[in-house]
């Protein structure tokens, strides 16, 4: 059942119940290899669920549009102290609702209607947010981009230079969604005070394993760094902007009131709960952890015959372009899905398939660490995954989805007892 309980909702209203109960089960029979997906501890789920969502905040601590404010402004204090612990930074808001609000905050503060810009393209694994047409980033602004090498699946930092002097960007975008490789931060650094740009590093997906040690941080080399607080960070779905000190009133101004009104308190006490818990030491180990899983993952598949772009993985997250299997990417997501392995179907660089029918899958081994599996369950996991890729059947699903659930079993999960 889920944990903590819900024995109000389940009277009041049995229906929704019933749909929360369905969802944790399912949470706790799949292995989830969603790269953006995550387990957050029981104390960050019942921070979520307090009475802090009843109160509007408009404003900071210490100057809000409300009174009442005695319980909450050290609650978002505490939130900012303890990113800015954490990540070494000068100032860090905890108000943004989630990562693209927290990146269009960056623009309002920085930016004017049809300045240029430069961030990643999103089929090389970049962010919408980050200048790509279908997003108003890409409709409001002048946006270039950059990709990666055909030959090797990764960045090229001479043609990111090249690029930059040519367009001069005022803002660069590093980071992005599906990147397995290091994010070289002083080399896009270098790039950016060459063209008199602010560098902006996304670490949405990495924030765990920089706060862990298991990636180098951008602190010291971008200007401003965007984050959310799940992913490897373990926190609630939210977002934070941290940057140096030249940078904090425009960034504060553009979240509230540019683009925001109150806060979700609620969220900002989790926030503040799960970066406690990324300051403890078994953190690090845990960071370190899904690193050395994805590691031993992407040698498993390597091994059965998997392209994965850039030949393998430095962090938690895994792309595989499965054109060699003879198998387009959203059928073997929705087949593995049958199996009891959560993924997501994604473009690969320079895809010749349609974004809602690429030719790869995206994994990380987040939320996998998070349940305690180890180095030593990857390669039955990748196992799992050629037999669901290459099933004929629904016989080999099933038996797939059976041992899935007897391997689960025995690995507890926050949320579900």
């Amino acid at each position: 059942m889920h944990q903590p309980g819900i024995p109000h909702l389940a009277a009041a209203d049995p229906q929704v119940a019933a749909l929360v109960e369905g969802e944790a089960r399912r949470q706790f029979e799949k292995i989830r290899l969603i790269a953006s997906e995550n387990y957050v501890s029981a104390a960050v789920l019942e921070a979520t669920g307090t009475v802090l969502t009843n109160k509007y905040s408009e404003g900071y601590a210490g100057k809000r549009y409300y009174e009442g404010q005695q319980f909450i402004d050290p609650v978002e204090t505490l939130a900012i102290e303890r990113a800015k612990a954490l990540f070494g930074v000068d100032h860090a808001n905890v108000q943004p609702y989630s990562g693209s609000p927290a990146n269009l905050a960056v623009y309002l503060a920085l930016a004017n209607p049809g300045d240029t810009v430069m961030g990643m393209a999103l089929p090389a694994g970049g962010h919408l947010t980050h200048g790509w047409g279908v997003s108003a980033t890409g409709k409001w602004f002048r946006s270039v981009q950059y990709g990666v090498r055909k030959d090797t699946g990764r960045v090229d930092l001479d043609e990111v230079r090249a690029l930059a002097l040519a367009e001069r960007p005022k803002l660069i975008f590093c980071g992005g969604t599906a990147i397995p490789r290091t994010i070289d931060f002083a080399g896009f650094a270098e790039i950016a005070r060459e063209v008199d740009a602010v560098l902006v590093a996304d670490i949405a997906h990495i924030a765990g394993l920089v706060a862990g040690g298991a990636h180098p941080s951008p602190v010291g080399h971008a200007r401003i760094i965007s984050t959310t607080t799940h992913k490897t960070l373990r926190g609630p779905r939210g977002a934070m902007l941290m940057s140096d000190a030249e940078f904090a009133k425009p960034l504060d101004k553009a979240v509230f009131p540019g683009l925001q009104g109150g806060p979700h308190n609620h969220t900002t006490a989790a926030i503040a709960v799960a970066l406690g818990e990324a300051s403890q030491p078994g953190f690090r180990t845990y960071a370190a952890n899904i690193v050395a899983n994805a590691k031993a993952l992407a040698d498993a598949l390597l091994a059965r015959g998997f392209d994965l772009v850039s030949g393998g993985t430095d962090n938690h997250l895994i792309l595989i372009d499965l054109s060699n299997k003879g198998v387009g990417g959203k059928p073997a997501a929705k087949a593995l899905d049958r199996a009891g392995i959560e993924l997501n179907y994604n473009s690969v660089p320079f895809d010749t398939r349609k974004p809602f029918d690429p030719s790869g899958v995206r994994l990380g081994t987040s939320a996998v660490t998070t349940r305690g599996l180890t180095v030593d369950h990857m390669p039955r996991l990748a196992e799992w995954i050629d037999r669901a890729v290459a099933a004929g059947d629904d016989t080999e699903i099933d038996k797939i989805a059976a041992e899935v659930r007897e391997l689960l079993a025995d690995h507890p999960m926050p949320g579900w007892v």
